[in-house]
């Protein structure tokens, strides 16, 4: 619908070798604001003149007032600054507070731009991208004007947003892809945090709503899944200002919700990965036919699970209505069976900046290599491009372990023993859960945030967050910050943010929303306010929160692999003025945080698939033990699946936990280990195994009702009494040297599922 002439106009070098530069323009016949969008790039000579792509984005923000028309804020698209070895983009100009990102390849997982045996490394600006075709489907799907409110004047800010390399990319090999292939691929996209992944789900999703093949729509729908709870408005937000028409973007929460969007025509579906099985419930088999798009903001190893198999038998209509009382128990159980697999009439669109390796088995592209098959994203941005072009920051560059050192006094006159290791976990939740190292640890951080952040970073709008291990020390370290802030007479404040309610010095059911006098769905923008500046977590914000302002993190909680790659990533979104970023750690050892990052650092593989033969082995290891019988199995899935009474299956279920009950205490634990681990593997290996297993089905079904009746084994406490017989009489904390944590220069290859994974 876009008509594009391009003008061109050549820019030339003095006698002195610097540039006489004019722009290269393009005009379009788009009509937005108060004229035309002209797409304006500089070239700015080569490396050989001495002139290269920063000496371009001097000029535009020395040279090119915006106060001129051609300049003005919606007169030019973008505006790109060349040399021969780099491209960077700006869509509106600010003299000297123009911000220019980075619009290159990427070369060896980093920036830049790899050689070019045919000419320049930046020629596929001109050849490729400002090529007709390519052009006028940016300016047509991607390039846009969008609207936000300020949060502290409520005014109306548009703003102009263009695609980068890694968006465009991305978004138009996937849709090619699908195009050639048609409905049934899995991929996996590997982008690191801050690559601007809710645009390109947008983008996506939009263009796939509209995609064609046979000259029919390729998808009847596209679901965007998301994994954020009370950020599942930043993807319904993101998806409708790139939309056409906004009201074809809509919100499922309940099934009725979805049928009611299938129906009037909706075409792409938002939900989040916790509600997604109760959305598709009781759809039955009106949707046999049709073809999904299966979008996953930050995939993990649930959709390999059980949701993906509720999700796959409701949106497949493989069972409608319960099981029909005329199929036998095989058919049921192939129905089942083929119920874990992804399905063949769904396409499926898996975004992760840290794949597990269950993610990379189920979504990964496979490759065979040698003797073995590994799993590659189908396409990767890594951590390591994003912060080699300053889209993100290293949040590693600035660590600072603090050690805790505290005295024990004993409050009897007896010596008892108790056994080492279990005494020593104890001693130190004691420690740290109580009210005297939580507040001193709150001093610390208040007293370094006044001092070295509030003011200091950002420009002077520093934010920082605090990330607890529990719902109880998050309000306790709340209470603790607002009472040093309140000695100090400090003018900001802290929020906090916890799910659900907790029991709290008496009161039943405190809430951050009762304690911030906000509700949750608010944290966010509040968080914006110049007064509100220490955001106190516990399990939420530490995964999908995206805020530029965040510079300074406070961690007193156990971080782990993924977990610790998120948590601290809230910290390495760019923003003006923001130079670096600082963690205080009370928490967590160095080289475990420095072994979590290097496994996403760059591009991640999976080694080898998983062996299925570790349910065989698994499975006779249970058998051994002789807890239950294959005729056992047999007729308690066959009473099961003919709507049985409980009693009747539990007539079944009680002689085998009578059997578990005479093992001794070691095998107790082996066997309901084993069985839980037969239990996770094989929702996972369903999702993956090309053929079905009747007789696995069968006992995941009977370990399903089997162990919750399975009581825990007997241990015998031998650190019990030690809390009763132990005082604190002192505390202290030594801060470490601030270090720079270095993360390899090389692919990671993770390996596959372990069988008691």
């Amino acid at each position: 619908s876009m008509c594009v002439q391009p003008s061109f106009i050549i820019g030339t070098n003095n006698e002195d070798g610097s540039a006489n530069f004019a722009p290269i323009t393009w005009v379009s016949a788009t009509d937005e604001g108060d004229g035309n969008y002209l797409l304006v790039i500089s070239m700015f000579g080569t490396k050989l003149t001495k002139q290269n792509v920063l000496d371009a984005v001097e000029q535009y923000k020395t040279d090119r007032s915006p106060n001129e028309l051609l300049f003005k804020p919606l007169r030019c698209v973008v505006h790109f600054a060349v040399d021969d070895a780099n491209v960077r983009f700006c869509t509106e100009l600010k003299g000297k507070n123009s911000t220019f990102l980075p619009f290159d390849k990427g070369y060896n997982d980093g920036a830049g731009n790899p050689p070019n045996p045919e000419g320049l490394k930046t020629d596929y600006l001109w050849r490729d991208i400002l090529s007709k075709p390519k052009l006028t489907r940016i300016l047509e799907h991607y390039a846009r004007v969008v609207k936000r409110q300020d949060p502290e004047t409520k005014r109306t800010i548009l703003t102009q947003i263009w695609p980068r390399y890694h968006q465009f990319d991305v978004v138009e090999k996937l849709v090619a892809d699908v195009r050639a292939k048609g409905v049934g691929g899995r991929y996996l996209i590997q982008h690191s945090a801050g690559s601007g992944k809710s645009n390109s789900i947008a983008w996506l999703a939009h263009q796939l709503s509209g995609l064609q093949r046979d000259n029919r729509p390729v998808f009847d729908s596209i679901f965007v899944v998301t994994d954020r709870r009370i950020l599942d408005k930043q993807s319904r937000d993101a998806l409708k200002r790139f939309a056409f028409i906004p009201s074809l973007v809509v919100w499922a929460e309940r099934s009725e919700d979805l049928r009611n969007a299938i129906r009037n025509g909706k075409r792409i579906i938002v939900t989040t990965v916790e509600k997604f099985p109760f959305v598709l419930e009781n759809l039955g088999n009106e949707h046999r036919d049709s073809r999904f798009g299966i979008i996953i903001d930050e995939a993990h190893s649930s959709q390999s699970g059980q949701m993906s198999a509720s999700m796959n038998l409701a949106l497949s209509g493989a069972l409608p209505d319960g099981i029909p009382l005329e199929m036998d128990d095989d058919e049921v159980l192939k129905i089942l069976s083929e119920g874990r697999r992804l399905l063949k009439n769904a396409s499926y669109f898996a975004f992760t900046a840290t794949p597990k390796n269950k993610t990379l088995e189920v979504f990964g592209t496979p490759c065979p290599e040698g003797d073995e098959i590994k799993h590659r994203p189908f396409h990767v941005y890594t951590m390591k491009q994003a912060i080699q072009e300053g889209f993100i920051l290293d949040v590693l560059q600035n660590y600072t372990p603090i050690n805790s050192y505290y005295r024990l006094t004993s409050t009897i006159e007896e010596d008892p023993e108790f056994d080492k290791d279990k005494a020593r976990k104890k001693l130190r939740a004691f420690v740290e859960n109580d009210s005297y190292p939580i507040a001193k640890k709150a001093s610390v951080m208040v007293e370094h945030f006044l001092t070295c952040v509030a003011k200091r970073k950002i420009g002077g709008k520093a934010r920082a967050m605090v990330v607890t291990s529990s719902i109880s020390r998050c309000i306790e370290y709340f209470h603790a910050i607002t009472e040093c802030l309140e000695a100090r007479h400090s003018e900001f404040k802290a929020i906090i943010a916890f799910s659900g309610s907790k029991e709290y010095h008496g009161d039943p059911d405190v809430t951050s929303a009762s304690l911030n006098g906000f509700s949750d769905s608010e944290i966010p923008q509040m968080f914006k306010q110049d007064k509100y500046r220490l955001l106190v977590v516990a399990d939420m914000f530490q995964t999908g929160y995206d805020e530029p302002l965040l510079h300074t993190m406070y961690v007193d909680k156990p971080l782990e692999d993924i977990k610790a790659v998120q948590t601290l990533s809230r910290l390495n979104r760019a923003c003006p003025q923001k130079h670096d970023t600082f963690v205080l750690d009370f928490a967590n050892d160095v080289d475990a945080i420095q072994h979590a990052f290097a496994r996403y650092y760059k591009a991640t593989i999976l080694s080898k698939e998983t062996d299925p033969n570790k349910l065989h082995q698994l499975v006779s290891d249970m058998e051994g033990l002789q807890v239950y019988s294959k005729e056992d199995v047999n007729t308690l899935v066959h009473k099961f699946l003919n709507n049985a009474s409980r009693e009747q299956l539990d007539a079944i279920l009680d002689v085998c936990v009578n059997e578990y009950e005479q093992l001794i205490s070691d095998d107790q634990v082996r066997f309901k280990g084993t069985a839980k681990a037969f239990r996770r593997l094989y929702n996972f290996l369903g999702s993956v195994l090309p053929y079905n297993m009747p007789e696995w089905e069968k006992l995941d079904i009977f370990l399903k009702l089997l162990i919750p009746k399975l009581p825990s084994p007997p241990e015998d406490d031998l650190s019990a009494g030690i809390l009763e017989a132990v005082d604190l009489e002192s505390y202290r904390l030594e801060k470490q040297a601030t270090r720079s944590l270095l993360l390899p220069d090389d692919d990671t290859e993770i390996d596959p599922v372990p069988s008691g994974s």
